[in-house]
């Protein structure tokens, strides 16, 4: 599996740096971000390295859906389905992108505008 000895969310996935882990499995650990915006913020990454959305890859199909699918089991779980969540993935520094390794922001807990910024 591929993996950046530099990347902040590969040394969260390998353990090497703390956070508070909600979820994990062979495939993606789910943890909550340490700078929130909503009450519940919690940050979906695959365990293999993927720098951006643009780098996807068609191999790569059954990973997104496992980790789209996890984003729902993990809104459900943290309450947050009946009310509405909302997902973001940015890709690129200019789309607000800053640690380079492909995840899905879960967000909820308070009402959204649109648009979003």
């Amino acid at each position: 599996m591929d993996r950046d000895p530099d990347c902040l969310f590969c040394k969260i996935v390998a353990g090497e740096i703390p956070a508070d882990k909600v979820y994990e499995d062979e495939a993606c650990v789910a943890f909550r971000d340490i700078n929130p915006q909503a009450p519940t913020h919690i940050l979906v990454v695959p365990r293999e390295h993927i720098a951006r959305l643009d780098a996807v890859q068609e191999s790569h199909r059954a990973l997104l859906g496992h980790l789209l699918e996890r984003v729902a089991h993990l809104a459900r779980e943290q309450g947050l389905a009946d009310e509405g969540f909302r997902t973001v993935v940015n890709c690129g520094a200019s789309a607000g992108q800053e640690v380079f390794h492909i995840h899905v922001h879960l967000l909820g807990g308070r009402t959204f505008r649109w648009p979003p910024g």
